[in-house]
């Protein structure tokens, strides 16, 4: 078998100049004519953005990862790695944590508690070409599927799987497809909700990039379940290259037979579009969803009826989001009892985050469910950067709560997320230093919630917006005794009176934190301090005349000419003319660190 070179180049890969390894890969490839010794294989994300742009060599069973690559080292990794099987060491991942470089992919601490069902396939399939995913086994789960089961046995058998639902809520999906199945209707419909609007979160979007007919393949299992016809992708029109895979992945399955009418010699016919997003975060929510197809302002509507019963153009729908869908014909293939058996008694297989922020292994990670905090933030996730404390991480998305130190070993399933006030959500982890204030992440999080309001419940329209105001003002250093208490009020009358998912959540970061980090609310208002050193209003810039060298770098980089001195003298920072930008700050030289935060703000 020939060497395999694989380049990782789903968005963030190109974004971080896989296009460029890609160009010189070819280039060299056909320069030295060497087609006939190696193959280049173009894959979606393989999950460690951090380390993009990088390969995988397929070379005698090895998986060798190089990283963080440049164009002039594609000349290195054929000649030396693919031609001659020598290793080019200084390419390999280097673990500061263990100083040592890691050779083998499944070796390196970022995969190595994964357990990648799904987001494993991504680094064997062109996404370009349905003919890698039939290498893999792709659409014989729908194959066994028609010859074998009557829809009611596909029901059961996910069903029996403990699949619940990855886009939110966590809805038992067979449960819900049985419920689809059983309505009335000769016309239904089955919908991927691919409207991933959550700050931070991508995991949808690589999946549909990398590996586009595992979806399609899961949304055929499904609508012959149910007993729909048609189905409907409803994707962000953010996402123009997962948007022009499964564009390509539809037309190729359609040429293959595996969708359209009498599909692979069955009495089962079934048809997919796609519809783009237009950028609402509400539209994430089933019905908004629903009415945003259908042409309408995409707003929330009270259920019942439920969209299994009446749903798109008033007709049983069934709704999943990307990561649901994919899950189905792995477990069609590998039967229920092997998809329960991994996670907790309640929350059964894998689930894929997005570990961003301030951590060090940024990236997908995909685990099986009862994992804990600790293990994704310090065994996967390598700890945070510059040996800083871990604070806390998100979980959920913006409607999500933050999860503090003290429940670093909380196990990561839907009951054990939902106890400690945040949730599962869609599955965006958003990590936080001990320079993080709490207070302005929940501040944060509301403007965003509050700016993607639809606006039809009063409670959620002026509830969110009364909150971020409040925030406001503590943040600004003119917080007033009780504004802890009349946040948490609001905010639970915002989650009992709310129609929709959205409202119902978007106080769990402001309630998550007044939990956890009381004392850095009571700073703010009491003391007229941040903690963190990170609200403008609350913080001075000043130099620490024992420190400064009068180098004339915080000078001569003041845009508000706040900073006067001598040179080789000793500089003061002006506070009336300061706009704490913060430049001076971060110019300092390492050898004097002279400039400092300090707060409560010098008068």
């Amino acid at each position: 078998m020939k060497p395999l070179l694989i380049i990782s180049a789903g968005t963030c890969g190109l974004a971080r100049g896989a296009d460029e390894i890609i160009d010189a890969a070819k280039e060299y490839q056909r320069k030295n004519r060497l087609q006939k010794r190696f193959d280049i294989k173009i894959t979606g994300c393989h999950g460690f953005c951090e380390a993009e742009p990088n390969v995988l060599v397929n070379l005698k069973g090895k998986r060798i990862f190089y990283q963080k690559l440049k164009p002039e080292n594609v000349k290195d990794i054929i000649e030396e790695t693919i031609l001659r099987g020598k290793i080019v060491s200084n390419l390999l991942w280097f673990d500061p944590n263990t100083n040592r470089r890691y050779e083998n992919m499944d070796e390196i601490p970022f995969y190595r508690k994964q357990q990648r069902i799904l987001l494993g396939h991504n680094a064997f399939i062109e996404p370009k070409y349905i003919k890698d995913y039939l290498k893999l086994g792709g659409y014989s789960a729908l194959g066994k599927v028609l010859k074998e089961y009557l829809p009611i046995d596909v029901i059961n058998i996910v069903k029996k799987s403990g699949l619940r639902g990855r886009g939110g809520a966590g809805f038992p999906t067979g449960k819900k497809w049985e419920i689809c199945h059983k309505a009335k209707g000769a016309e239904k419909y089955v919908i991927c909700n691919a409207d991933e609007g959550d700050p931070g979160a991508y995991m949808d979007r690589s999946l549909l990039e990398g590996n586009p007919n595992i979806v399609i393949e899961g949304m055929l299992i499904g609508a012959y379940a149910i007993g729909a016809n048609k189905g409907i992708i409803y994707v962000r029109n953010e996402y123009p290259l997962a948007v022009k895979n499964i564009a390509r992945a539809l037309e190729q399955a359609h040429n293959k037979g595996f969708l359209g009418a009498n599909i692979l010699a069955s009495k089962f016919s079934f048809e997919i579009s796609v519809v783009r997003g237009a950028g609402a975060f509400v539209c994430g929510e089933e019905t908004a969803l629903l009415a945003s197809i259908e042409g309408r302002v995409g707003r929330p509507r009270p259920r019942p009826p439920y969209p299994s019963e009446s749903g798109l153009w008033h007709k049983p729908t069934n709704i999943n989001n990307v990561e649901t869908w994919a899950n189905v014909p792995q477990i069609i293939l590998k039967g229920a009892k092997w998809f329960s058996s991994i996670g907790t008694k309640g929350s059964k297989g894998t689930k894929i985050f997005s570990l961003v922020g301030k951590i060090n292994n940024t990236g997908l990670v995909e685990v099986p469910m009862g994992i804990t905090v600790r293990e994704i933030i310090y065994d996967i996730g390598g700890g945070i950067p510059g040996g800083k404390g871990f604070k806390a991480v998100q979980t959920g998305g913006p409607s999500g709560g933050c999860i503090p130190k003290s429940l670093l070993d909380l196990p990561i399933d839907y009951e054990s997320l939902k106890k400690a006030g945040s949730m599962m959500g869609s599955g965006g982890m958003i990590v936080m230093d001990e320079d993080t204030c709490m207070v302005d992440v929940a501040r944060y999080f509301l403007n965003f919630t509050q700016e993607e309001s639809c606006g039809k419940c009063p409670s959620c329209r002026l509830g969110t917006k009364h909150m971020f105001q409040i925030l406001n003002r503590i943040t600004e250093g003119k917080g007033k005794e009780g504004d802890i208490e009349l946040l948490e009020d609001i905010g639970k009358n915002v989650e009992l009176t709310s129609l929709c998912g959205l409202g119902q959540t978007a106080a769990n970061p402001v309630l998550t934190t007044i939990k956890y980090f009381r004392d850095e609310y009571l700073a703010h208002i009491k003391e007229k301090r941040c903690p963190a050193l990170v609200c403008k209003s609350l913080i001075s810039y000043v130099i620490d005349s024992e420190l400064c060298g009068g180098c004339t770098v915080c000078a001569k980089n003041c845009p508000s000419d706040a900073i006067t001195g001598e040179p080789k003298g000793i500089y003061t920072i002006d506070q009336k003319k300061c706009t704490k930008c913060g430049i001076c700050f971060t110019v300092c030289p390492p050898k004097f660190k002279a400039v400092k935060k300090v707060s409560p703000p010098v008068k």
